[in-house]
């Protein structure tokens, strides 16, 4: 991951679901992971989503395109973690969902988000320097990170201006 991405945009890497699932894909097979239909779908979902979305609602959204009954929700969850472990969605822990990571080939990684409180898009900040630097300061004090979480609510700048 480059230290300092251009892009702000929460739609710039993930605006085509499809395609999207096709990188996730490639990437599967590049380092011998299944990706099974079902989690292809939910990942799918995700990406067409273009926001945060809780499990309870993407359960909804598996069962009204295969039918009642279809997918019982630990088939849900047991997909989101896959996905999870493997970098492929982040889970925004303050609004418990989950959102696309814009990059699908790199493998598990934190990223601060930058999370809108009106419209609720969620932005990938890619900025390595602010991982590092929690990271360090958490080092600097003997504790031994294992997963970073951050997140910055307020608005974005079209809610902002609006």
């Amino acid at each position: 991951m480059p230290s300092k991405h251009a892009c702000i945009d929460p739609q710039h890497h993930v605006s085509d679901a499809s395609a999207f699932v096709r990188a996730v894909e490639a990437a599967c097979h590049e380092r011998g992971l299944r990706l099974t239909p079902i989690r292809a779908r939910v990942l799918e979902l995700i990406a067409r989503t273009g926001k945060p979305v809780k499990a309870y609602d993407l359960l909804e959204m598996v069962r009204a395109s295969k039918g009642a009954g279809a997918d019982a929700p630990p088939t849900v969850y047991r997909a989101l973690d896959f996905l999870m472990a493997n970098g492929f969605v982040h889970k925004l822990e303050s609004v418990n969902s989950f959102v696309a990571c814009h990059h699908p080939s790199s493998e598990q990684h934190s990223v601060p988000f930058l999370i809108c409180d009106k419209c609720h898009s969620a932005v990938e900040l890619e900025d390595l320097e602010v991982v590092s630097q929690l990271e360090a300061r958490a080092k600097a004090l003997g504790f031994q990170p294992q997963a970073q979480t951050l997140e910055v609510h307020g608005l974005c700048a079209r809610c902002a201006s609006a």
